[in-house]
């Protein structure tokens, strides 16, 4: 019975080390500036990883950190054939409301068991949980550790490593998955939206009010071209059995100069939310006259092509909770799908809660770092 005493208080004991460990890592990084300039929280994940791991740290051309640690055999030699996992995050942040600045630093706050600030949910937190879980994992497979710069404009970090080679066969980015299915679990996230900015310009000829007949108005082509897009069906499709929807919807509408002039153009931006293998098919616009259409932006959706990676993942998270964790789907783009588009097999783990991100009241929970660090050790002990 002293024996069973004895293993608890050493479990109580490193859980208490385990939330130390998180909160002091992660008070650290959030406290950090990083919404302008992602350098000085580039160096200090650079730095603990010198310090506290014994992986290979690198830092690229864009800022990014990348460790790597490999399993061994028994004489100690590493097993070059293992397969690799990556922890993935980022440390650059949106701007912060004026509540989260005193001067130029971030004010960070921890109180009633959870961590106010800054990037504290999107997704600095998260990062130090893995962090963590790259020290302290025995990996059955290589571990590597990536915090990518650029993110929060579109993912330049991940494009930059991916042009110079980054691929792992697997990766858990560290993105928000908690309190999807139900409150108080982190769930695993198999598929997510991207997101495709456009814009669609009609063009007509200008003429006198007075004389509408005389010109060709652009408006009424731009309302045209709305009324295709209006009626244009949403895509959609099921990873694992969880169903993925994407949307379409008109964001803005431009046109004309004076009241009393028939407009020579209008110009529409579009929001689509894209779903893996699917597109809404926005090019029929251009069958009116008049009427192009362009893309600005394409943040590319993410599905896992492995149930049996999400499967692990997912009983690491099983494991880590005493909760019942699922297989979801999240509506918004992430570096995961820059690395599924480059062929990596992602999921979605991570701290952040619906509501949280970008907010002025920004905060994570401490409990659910703990529970995130957990998962990652668990699956970076079980691919």
């Amino acid at each position: 019975m002293d024996d069973v005493n004895d293993a608890a208080d050493v479990d109580d004991a490193a859980d208490v080390d385990d939330a130390a460990d998180v909160t002091t890592l992660t008070r650290q990084l959030v406290s950090i500036p990083s919404h302008e300039d992602e350098a000085a929280a580039g160096d200090a994940i650079e730095d603990w990883l010198h310090e506290h791991t014994d992986g290979n740290v690198t830092r690229d051309s864009a800022g990014n950190v990348i460790a790597r640690k490999g399993p061994s055999d028994e004489s100690g030699k590493r097993v070059d054939d293992a397969p690799s996992l990556a922890l993935v995050g980022h440390h650059d942040v949106v701007p912060p409301a004026p509540s989260q600045l005193d001067g130029e630093e971030y004010v960070v706050d921890v109180r009633d068991g959870r961590l106010y600030g800054r990037g504290s949910a999107d997704m600095k937190g998260a990062v130090a949980a893995s962090m963590l879980a790259f020290r302290d994992a025995d990996p059955s497979c290589e571990l590597v550790f990536a915090s990518f710069v650029g993110e929060e404009i579109g993912g330049t970090g991940a494009r930059t490593a991916i042009e110079n080679g980054f691929a792992p066969d697997y990766a858990i980015v560290a993105e928000g998955s908690t309190n999807y299915s139900k409150p108080g679990v982190t769930d695993v996230v198999v598929a997510h939206k991207g997101r495709r900015a456009s814009t669609i310009v009609a063009r007509g000829s200008a003429a006198h009010a007075s004389e509408p007949e005389a010109g060709e108005n652009a408006i009424y082509r731009a309302s045209d071209a709305i009324d295709v897009v209006r009626e244009l069906e949403f895509p959609e499709v099921d990873v694992f059995g969880e169903n993925l929807r994407g949307t379409v919807a008109v964001t803005g509408i431009d046109g004309g100069t004076a009241w009393n002039v028939i407009p020579d153009e209008c110009e529409i931006t579009v929001d689509e939310r894209t779903v893996p293998g699917v597109r809404a098919e926005l090019e029929r616009v251009e069958q009116i006259e008049g009427v192009e259409w362009t893309v600005d932006q394409d943040l590319p959706p993410m599905n896992c092509d492995d149930e049996a990676f999400a499967d692990t993942v997912l009983q690491a998270a099983i494991d880590a909770q005493d909760g019942e964790p699922e297989l979801v789907t999240k509506p918004h783009a992430t570096d995961a799908g820059w690395l599924a588009q480059a062929g990596v097999t992602c999921v979605i783990c991570g701290a952040s809660e619906p509501g949280e991100a970008h907010t002025k009241s920004e905060s994570v929970g401490i409990d659910v770092l703990e529970r995130c660090y957990r998962i990652y050790r668990n699956a970076a002990e079980s691919v």
